[in-house]
């Protein structure tokens, strides 16, 4: 038996990065994984090479497309057990530099989207015996950070709605559990992305951040393995912090 043996499981932002390496961790545990995204063309290659995935397009600011996601996969499958938003974009800029335009963009994705997510989950979970919900937030709603203004705000809002939805549960008896996790540096291609805006417009600060830690995406999915199991019965409310101490030691953490 696997760790998620016939758990059936909704993956945003599953097309790449850390939704990927967590839809692959499921998978391999025995769970239905429904891999959401916006990108259908790398989703549908990616899903054909998981046993037990399938992909669905999803636009993760649209309230009533969830609606139908969910609705669809509770129709086929029976119910939800778990729900991981990891879905999210960056841009990087300082406060003075945001715009409302891109204060918008990051925030209809990384806050709206979950928020949705949660919401429609939380209504068919509680119902249904209960299950968990795992919102990908970062080391951003910890520390912040200069030049992820919006990002950091969008992810300190997923944090404290992580913990009033572990409330509210924890309250009314829903058996839903919902927690956080908080990646480090991690090879993905936001990172990648990141990293070469900076190489552009500054090296020296580009070469210092290739000397730092970097964790991979593997890491993130063993954490949303553990926390969609129920090895994690009694984890509720909990931040999952995945960063080699980046956020309590001062400087920074050297590759090894």
């Amino acid at each position: 038996m696997g760790r998620v043996e016939n758990k059936i499981a909704i993956i945003t932002g599953g097309a790449s990065g850390l939704g990927l390496a967590s839809a692959k961790r499921l998978a391999e545990e025995g769970a239905t994984v429904i891999m959401a995204d916006i990108n259908s063309e790398l989703g549908e290659a990616e899903a054909a090479k998981i046993p037990r995935a399938e992909f669905a397009t999803l636009n993760v600011t649209s309230e009533q497309a969830w609606i139908d996601l969910i609705d669809d996969v509770v129709a086929r499958h029976g119910r939800l057990d778990v729900l991981l938003n990891s879905a999210g974009i960056v841009e990087l800029a300082s406060i003075e530099q945001t715009t409302e335009d891109m204060w918008r963009k990051i925030n209809a994705v990384g806050t709206d989207g979950t928020f949705f997510g949660c919401k429609h989950a939380v209504r068919v979970m509680k119902d249904n015996g209960g299950g968990s919900i795992i919102n990908m937030c970062s080391t951003a709603s910890i520390q912040g950070g200069p030049m992820i203004f919006a990002y950091a705000a969008s992810k300190s809002a997923i944090r404290g709605m992580t913990k009033s939805i572990a409330c509210l549960s924890a309250q009314e008896g829903y058996g839903i559990r919902c927690n956080s996790v908080h990646p480090g540096n991690m090879a993905t291609p936001m990172l990648s992305g990141m990293v070469d805006i900076v190489r552009a417009n500054d090296p020296a600060v580009a070469e210092a951040m290739s000397n730092i830690w970097v964790g991979e995406p593997e890491d993130i999915g063993n954490m949303a393995l553990f926390l969609a199991s129920d090895e994690s019965k009694s984890v509720n409310g909990a931040e999952m912090v995945v960063d080699n101490t980046t956020t309590i030691t001062e400087g920074v953490v050297p590759k090894h």
